[in-house]
């Protein structure tokens, strides 16, 4: 492959030119897709930071495609949404399939979960799963498409709610497959899938089926995604937080609940071994909600709260240890849940189900006791409370050595980018955190192709108060109204958290004449479409809307940012990691907190210029961006814009 490959579909005149009306030539696309070309010949990893605009998932495709060499090779893109999949898929690789002149198959995959289990559909009519009249309906709907849908994906059943109660008893996740002793092994939907990836030189997926099959794939039972020599991580700041779910360890109240559930639904000859069978799961069922409640969930809102090992031991005088408090309840359950295992485990030999049960009753008391019992020190342990369901994690701390153990060591080339991947013009930060050797890793800024100083303008009130101030959200809350005044509406107000961005909706809404709209009061999609098809409107919002939202045009002029979004220092996981850091000789605020917040502002920011043709304002209200020292590291990090502190001039820079 030489250089002029790459020009010649990139140029001007090249091939996307001739075969996509609207292609505007971008030298920082051409960069990227030539240090991408030369990652995969010289058999290195790059991380490339992408502005918006700079059109990159064109740029690692058209490389990836030629790389794979008709077949010789295959090549896996990973991606943080499957928002992200299906433009891939559905817009971005038929165009390129017409456009280049390599030809070349691609297959996307995604979590066993988002698939129809033929096995459990069959089955699901003899069992009681349906809790009223609506789940019967949505039931039968679901009944009638499985009879006739090529793929068993769940995302074709668009006209169903989105969280249908009975779709994790008749899906087809690992923990309760039957594997090749299926009787509908072949015609599996996930089977099918698999072929389709085998046969593919490019194969698309989202970063939690990647890390998911990844931590299995020395184990082949559970493992999804075909051998490749290379991976493009597209959206790679949120790698570090995705790897740690999936290197550690989860066990829920529902897990526990299913087990009984499927245990009490096995179909068992022995009518004395079905009495004893139902006795056990009931007991089981009894003492899992004792143990939940025990565990630290009772009284509890929805959080995460770290768990101490003395909760659960107490070590005696001889230096033997007991069971105390929750620890006792869960000595109880878990003598339980070996009762149903060693009863199921007579059936095992004839009957693939029970097989299943018992493997996923070990897994389930394995996965306890290594949380309460805390003995590896490179993890974090902590309890989370989400709705109805109460979970034990164990985070590793550092995944730096994993992923460079399962990952970057033994792939040829891993490509990461993102829009977001540098703090202060470094990549130490993102480099060091996921493990990737500076050896062997190239980095490159692909320039974006806005014009951000002559589009955009930042805007930095004067006179508020410190963010931890009482004071601050009533000061924030008349900041707010002013700048939506003279942006008559047409914004995002970005809050860090739940509580803020309840408190500002509530004290803003009431005193402007814009409609406003504020998150979960519908699906993130129903909000977007709402905002962009409604004048003048206002979207109160936090986390997941800094991030992989597109609203282009004037429908959105300001994005305004209440405080610095850094995480929060008593999470389990935020406060291990930190300490992790100073315990090894290093400065966590300044090595961790301050980065990843720097990379954060940069999402939220990101939202506001998705087009050339746009306009408008960023407004940060955390006077820490002047007051503190740090305050330079995040100005230095954001892109060039004017920057103001008077409403007049972001009016003047806003008129017609």
């Amino acid at each position: 492959m030489s250089t002029s490959y790459i020009e010649s579909i990139f140029g001007p005149e090249g091939r996307l030119a001739r075969y996509h009306d609207a292609y505007e030539y971008r030298d920082g696309q051409l960069q990227m897709a030539l240090a991408i070309e030369r990652a995969f010949d010289s058999k290195r990893h790059l991380i490339v930071e992408a502005g918006t605009g700079t059109g990159k998932t064109l740029a690692y495709l058209v490389p990836a495609i030629a790389a794979t060499g008709d077949g010789r090779r295959r090549i896996v893109i990973s991606t943080g949404t499957k928002n992200l999949q299906e433009q891939l898929m559905e817009k971005d690789i038929p165009f390129l399939q017409k456009a280049l002149p390599n030809t070349f198959g691609a297959a996307y995959m995604k979590g066993r979960a988002n698939y129809l289990c033929i096995y459990r559909m069959q089955r699901s009519a003899d069992q009681p799963m349906l809790d009223g009249v609506g789940d019967v309906s949505d039931f039968n709907k679901v009944a009638e498409w499985a009879r006739g849908t090529a793929t068993g994906d769940r995302a074709e059943l668009i006209t169903l709610p989105e969280n249908l109660s009975f779709w994790s008893r008749i899906n087809a996740r690992s923990d309760i497959c039957i594997g090749q002793k299926c009787p509908d092994f072949e015609p599996c939907f996930v089977t099918r899938m698999r072929e389709r990836a085998n046969a593919a030189e490019i194969v698309i997926v989202n970063h939690h089926l990647f890390f998911a099959d990844l931590n299995v794939r020395d184990n082949q039972f559970g493992r999804v995604i075909p051998d490749y020599s290379a991976v493009i991580f597209d959206e790679a700041h949120l790698l570090e937080d995705i790897a740690a779910d999936y290197f550690g360890v989860q066990v829920s109240n529902f897990q526990i609940d299913e087990i009984v559930r499927d245990a009490a639904g096995l179909s068992i000859p022995d009518a004395v071994l079905t009495s004893a069978v139902l006795k056990i799961a009931t007991r089981v069922s009894g003492l899992s909600e004792q143990f939940w409640a025990r565990a630290g969930a009772a009284g509890r809102t929805e959080g995460r709260w770290m768990l101490e090992r003395a909760d659960f031991f107490e070590r005696l005088a001889d230096g033997e240890e007991t069971f105390t408090g929750a620890g006792e309840a869960f000595e109880a359950l878990d003598n339980a849940l070996k009762r149903l295992e060693t009863e199921i485990d007579l059936l095992s030999d004839k009957d693939p189900e029970a097989e299943s049960i018992v493997r996923r009753i070990r897994q389930a008391r394995f996965d306890i006791d290594f949380v309460l019992r805390q003995n590896d020190k490179n993890f974090v342990y902590w309890l989370e409370r989400r709705g109805r369901g109460i979970f034990l994690q164990a985070s590793p701390v550092d995944v730096s050595e994993l992923l460079r153990e399962k990952l970057f060591d033994k792939v040829d080339t891993c490509v990461l980018t993102s829009a977001t991947l540098s703090a202060n013009g470094s990549f130490n930060f993102i480099r060091d955190r996921l493990g990737l050797a500076a050896a062997k890793t190239d980095t490159l800024v692909a320039e974006s192709s806005f014009d951000h100083e002559r589009q955009s303008l930042l805007y930095l009130p004067r006179g508020l108060p410190d963010p931890r101030s009482p004071d601050f959200v009533v000061s924030a809350t008349e900041e707010i109204i002013g700048i939506l005044t003279s942006t008559r509406g047409r914004a995002f107000v970005l809050c860090t958290s739940s509580q803020s961005m309840s408190a500002l909706y509530e004290l803003v809404s009431s005193r402007i004449g814009y409609p406003c709209f504020v998150q979960g009061s519908m699906s993130k999609a129903g909000l977007i479409d709402r905002f962009r098809s409604t004048q003048n409107a206002v979207l109160f919002a936090t986390s997941s809307f800094w991030q992989g939202v597109d609203v282009r045009g004037e429908q959105l002029s300001c994005v305004i940012i209440d405080k610095l979004p850094f995480a929060v220092p008593t999470d389990p996981l935020v406060a291990a990691r930190a300490r992790f850091i100073d315990e090894n000789g290093g400065r966590s605020f300044a090595e961790y907190t301050i980065p990843q917040a720097v990379i954060s502002l940069k999402q939220g920011i990101g939202r506001l210029i998705r087009s050339t043709s746009d306009r408008g304002v960023v407004a940060i209200l955390d006077p820490r961006l002047r007051t503190k020292p740090y305050g330079r590291d995040f100005l230095q990090s954001l892109p060039r814009m004017r920057i103001v502190d008077d409403l007049d001039k972001v009016r003047e820079f806003l008129e017609p």
